[in-house]
């Protein structure tokens, strides 16, 4: 039976059922980027690199159809499972464990003398320690590993998002057509009016159907984020999972190395032998938002002041540098002066690639509601359950409760 679904077209990209069909190839080949919501290949053999962005999801799914979207959702769920599995067996490590708890004691017993921040020098200190423990045949240190474990479960959830545009770009061009959404009009009840032959009603009904779908899948959009926290959330904030509640303590030296890689990799950029070269990774703060969301550790990590700790940081360091600089100028000791001159340009450097990563990290916030906590979302959640069954109740008769039992 012919479908009458479109064949691919030229401007096709990598298609939705292959990266589905291979996500946990696909989100450690690709790299996010959260602004433009394009996915850029990490290298390639090729002269050139492949983009995936909003337009090749949409013809995709236009060429599939829009269940394809729900199909994709499940097989990165399946995929998430399993690398939170490889989460927890980290995050048990008791190595990491224990030095998680005496960094976070630290920070309790020396707040004050701290000024409510997370000293730099911890951050790093955990950073360049860790790599004693033991390297990868590559050279990658265990929290190296962890960062390219946090990247690969943000890829998964740049490329839901994407999904979902795509799904909503394929919508409305297809619903462009429809003059007016507020009011469309029942063709099965015109071709009634008209006395039109029963096929002619049917193929009518069934475009009122189309039409119908269409509109409310343009208007409601799923929200596949919200489905992949409310799946996860219960069993990350389980008790059980206690060695889970120090992941915020982790996350300064987990951004000291991320900030160190991404200026690597875009200083290889500038190199004849571009191998690791990468300009975007944003899959990082997007895993980072979700963890924190699924833990319920934003105003945990927020206490921290990370950010602003490392501000204050960079900012002393420039200031040092200076002075110096001044110190060397009145010598006339150029060669001083050209080591200043970089120093500086290096602090530069790393000030803006933290700036960066807390622009990314606030955005990403954004899609998991990270304004309000799990206490104060149940609280909402109530309440507009409450709105919602007064307003139904107001005009109606009482309704038998509902037969409870397991649905699949």
């Amino acid at each position: 039976m012919e479908p009458h679904l479109p064949s691919q077209t030229l401007e096709q990209g990598l298609d939705v059922l292959e990266i589905m069909r291979n996500i946990h190839v696909f989100v450690s080949k690709f790299l996010y980027n959260l602004n433009n919501q394009i996915f850029v290949e990490r290298s390639s053999n090729n002269k050139h690199l492949n983009t995936i962005n909003i337009r090749h999801i949409a013809n995709s799914i236009r060429t599939h159809g829009t269940g394809i979207m729900n199909t994709t959702v499940n097989f990165t769920y399946q995929f998430l499972r399993k690398k939170f599995f490889i989460f927890s067996q980290f995050m048990y490590d008791e190595h990491i464990k224990s030095r998680l708890i005496k960094d976070w004691k630290y920070f309790k017993d020396n707040h004050l003398q701290t000024d409510q921040k997370y000293p730099f020098e911890r951050a790093d200190k955990f950073n360049k320690g860790i790599r004693k423990l033991g390297l990868t045949p590559e050279g990658h240190s265990y929290l190296d590993q962890f960062r390219l474990l946090v990247s690969q479960i943000g890829n998964a959830m740049g490329y839901i998002r994407m999904i979902r545009s795509g799904g909503l770009h394929c919508c409305s061009n297809a619903i462009r057509f429809v003059p007016d959404l507020e009011d469309i009009v029942s063709f099965e009840e015109l071709c009634k009016e008209e006395g039109l032959s029963a096929d002619c009603q049917r193929a009518a009904s069934t475009l009122d159907h189309v039409i119908s779908n269409m509109a409310k899948n343009f208007a409601e959009g799923t929200e596949y984020f919200k489905m992949l926290v409310e799946v996860f959330a219960p069993e990350f904030r389980n008790p059980k999972n206690m060695h889970l509640k120090n992941f915020f303590v982790i996350l300064p030296p987990l951004t000291v190395n991320f900030v160190e890689h991404s200026i690597s990799s875009k200083e290889k950029l500038n190199k004849k032998n571009k191998i690791g070269a990468a300009f975007t990774d944003d899959g990082f703060a997007m895993g980072l938002a979700y963890i924190l969301k699924l833990l319920d550790q934003y105003q945990e990590f927020d206490s921290l002041h990370w950010f602003q700790s490392v501000r204050e940081k960079y900012a002393k360091d420039k200031n040092d540098v200076q002075k110096q600089h001044q110190t060397a100028t009145s010598r006339s000791d150029s060669k001083l002066q050209q080591t200043m001159a970089l120093t500086v340009k290096r602090l530069d450097t790393y000030m803006q690639e933290f700036n960066l990563l807390y622009y990314s990290l606030s955005s990403a916030r954004i899609f998991f509601r990270a304004d309000k906590t799990a206490a104060e979302e149940k609280e909402e959640n109530k309440e507009k359950e409450g709105t919602e069954a007064g307003a139904s109740g107001a005009g109606d008769m009482p309704q038998p409760p509902a037969e409870t039992g397991a649905h699949s």
